[in-house]
């Protein structure tokens, strides 16, 4: 099991006045704000915005005083974007994420290609593009942040992936008494115990956590040999977070993380060279 850093199981912390509550954190193409989770249990304000929140936006309050705020968002509009950024700018925002839709890029509908192609010739080139506005608002919004998507051609359209990692590699992270999948365990395997190459876009000085593997399940996922067809609880069962590594991605990430970054960053930059000898 792998030792938490931060404000989890920190009592000390815990007693003290939440420090985060004017830092926020956004998700985009997030339906179940899982990846947000253990920064709202943090204290941080976080958004979580998808085409399926209904028109209505609602708040789930945590005791910790953080927040996740559901948002509908239609996200393959640029100028949704651009109202994102306008309502962030100028605050604390200290992580950003995005699970873009991977229909038309996974390299496991490589089968349809050929068909969606013959109907638009940029289908692929659009999706691509989707997934290019997102890291261009993190950039703007000047913070750590990933774009996440299966093995596919975005590694062709736009650059290749800076790392890759199975949801098993990450299980560690999941207390024991929580490894049952809160929403969803008939079909998502406890402790995140099953393989999916994922693959994320980084920038912002993203740093990519220490992994905590688990004993996968043998074979194909639950989600694959359970579920079928392409509805969309299909598709938001089999693209949900692994828990374990949102956990794992608080833990490297968090303010204080950056924090400690920096100062070692400034130490190394500073002092190492004007010492005496």
């Amino acid at each position: 099991m792998t030792t938490f850093f931060g404000y989890k199981n920190n009592s000390m912390e815990d007693a003290m006045t939440n420090h985060n509550q004017d830092k926020y954190v956004i998700s985009l193409y997030d339906y179940t704000g899982e990846a947000l989770k253990p920064w709202a249990m943090a204290g941080y304000q976080c958004l979580a915005y998808d085409i399926q929140h209904d028109g209505t936006a609602y708040e789930d309050y945590l005791s910790s005083g953080g927040s996740i705020k559901y948002l509908h968002a239609d996200l393959h509009n640029i100028g949704t974007l651009d109202d994102i950024y306008n309502s962030m700018s100028g605050k604390n925002v200290t992580f950003a994420m995005a699970f873009c839709v991977c229909t038309d890029l996974a390299v496991s509908g490589a089968g349809w290609f050929a068909k969606k192609r013959e109907a638009d010739p940029l289908f692929q080139r659009k999706a691509a593009n989707y997934a290019i506005w997102c890291a261009e608002l993190f950039q703007a919004l000047d913070c750590p942040w990933f774009i996440e998507n299966p093995v596919s051609v975005l590694s062709t359209l736009w650059r290749k992936p800076d790392y890759s990692f199975h949801p098993f590699e990450y299980g560690g992270y999941i207390e024991p008494d929580e490894a049952e999948h809160p929403k969803w365990p008939e079909y998502i395997a406890p402790m995140d115990a099953y393989t999916k190459k994922t693959c994320l876009w980084t920038g912002g000085d993203f740093t990519m956590p220490a992994i905590s593997p688990v004993e996968p399940e043998a074979g194909y996922s639950r989600q694959h040999r359970k579920l079928g067809g392409r509805s969309m609880k299909t598709k938001n069962i089999r693209s949900a977070t692994p828990r374990g590594f949102a956990q794992a991605v608080f833990n490297a990430n968090n303010s204080t993380m950056q924090d400690l970054r920096y100062s070692k960053r400034l130490y190394e930059a500073c002092v190492i060279p004007n010492r005496i000898t």
